[in-house]
């Protein structure tokens, strides 16, 4: 059989095997997902799987770059690698798609055993927050000084002295005014 027809038959097979499971995602026919764990496990990781043109007799590209890896230390995520790869060693010829994502999950456990969860999510929005105040366009506007009309600019200058100053007790009048109202409230 050549490379095209194995494929076109694993590709059915994978079909028919993970039909249903959530955790399979067939990103082209010839580029798989599959999560490795419950959604909300802090020890699940995703495999993707690429065949090459010359697939199954030449080894696929095997890759741990999705985003929901974030989480996952880049030495993990090599270890991880380098343990499938022997395995995708080991079955070099034959159809090895479903074998090599069966084999990742009977070995989570041992994969995932160096795990710490690098929580990568939380220092970027610390560091957007921390850096947020500082850049906020609106912070500047604040700073804007209040544009006056010509009647307003005339009627401040009535209220001023020659230097800018507003004369001393220019708000006295008010005061006098609130106290008065103040007293006959009480009685």
């Amino acid at each position: 059989m050549s490379a095209n027809e194995d494929q076109e038959m694993e590709l059915e097979a994978l079909r028919s095997i993970y039909e249903g499971d959530e955790s399979f995602r067939e990103l082209s026919p010839v580029s798989f997902q599959y999560r490795i764990g419950e959604n909300g496990d802090p020890k699940a990781f995703l495999i993707e799987i690429s065949w090459t043109e010359t697939y199954p007799q030449t080894p696929p590209i095997l890759s741990m770059n999705a985003f929901f890896n974030n989480t996952i230390s880049s030495a993990v995520k090599q270890s991880i690698l380098a343990k499938l790869q022997e395995a995708v060693e080991a079955n070099l010829g034959t159809a090895m798609t479903y074998t090599l994502f069966e084999y990742a999950k009977d070995n989570k456990e041992q994969f995932m055993e160096n795990h710490n969860p690098v929580n990568s999510a939380t220092s970027i929005s610390n560091s957007i927050s921390i850096e947020t105040p500082n850049t906020a366009p609106s912070s500047k506007k604040k700073d804007k000084k209040e544009q006056l009309s010509k009647a307003q600019k005339r009627k401040l200058a009535d209220k001023t002295d020659h230097k800018g100053e507003l004369p001393r007790g220019w708000n006295w009048v008010d005061v006098v005014k609130l106290s008065k109202t103040g007293s006959k409230d009480d009685e």
